[in-house]
């Protein structure tokens, strides 16, 4: 079994494990600071950029990732919102997607998990990947033979992205394992057979 905390723009690798491998969301467990919980990556024209979801009292210690807050007085869903107007607009699939992201970017969620969970559905849906989100609201218990990607560092760790088209290819080398929003906005659902169910996991 695939242990998983929830994902902001949840990884490439994320998804193809999603997609691939029995797989749980463990939404039992305690907030991490700084992971993927509220931090997606995607490739900007000066490179690889960090988008990060601001949450409320993020340095609470043990607090259980059920009850993170989402913090809008930074104004963070404009900045992410005109980060990837920016980075994708010129993308193949921008036009096709847009309309259905853009309301994570207008919309106000009350907890983090709540808004990942339903931005990851959608994520799923625009690829056109057949899988249903399991999930734990008692934390898991990792066994021998489980693979645990809840750490922040993923020790051990034998993923390979399948390498892709991306919008600056013509000026930077192929980046990998950015959001899957990346792979979307580049690839469209032909993703699914062309890149995520040929990754190395």
């Amino acid at each position: 079994m695939v242990i998983l905390p929830t994902a902001y723009m949840p990884s490439v690798e994320y998804v193809a494990r999603l997609l691939r491998e029995e797989c749980v969301i463990d939404l039992g467990e305690n907030y991490v600071k700084r992971s993927e919980r509220n931090r997606a990556s995607i490739l900007s024209a000066n490179g690889v950029m960090q988008l990060t979801v601001h949450v409320e009292n993020a340095n609470r210690p043990r607090q259980p990732i059920r009850d993170v807050r989402i913090d809008y007085s930074k104004r963070w869903q404009h900045q992410h919102w005109v980060s990837i107007l920016s980075a994708y607009k010129s993308s193949p699939y921008f036009d096709h997607f847009a309309s259905e992201l853009e309301p994570f970017y207008r919309r106000e969620w009350r907890f983090l998990v709540d808004y990942n969970m339903e931005y990851t559905a959608t994520l799923l849906r625009l690829l056109g990947a057949k899988c249903d989100l399991h999930t734990s609201e008692q934390y898991v218990t990792a066994t021998e033979g489980d693979v645990d990607l809840r750490p922040k560092t993923k020790e051990g760790s034998t993923f390979h992205a399948q390498p892709y088209f991306q919008v600056f290819s013509d000026r930077m080398p192929f980046a990998e394992n950015l959001s899957v929003l990346d792979l979307l906005l580049c690839e469209g659902r032909q993703a699914i057979d062309s890149v995520l169910m040929r990754c190395q996991l």
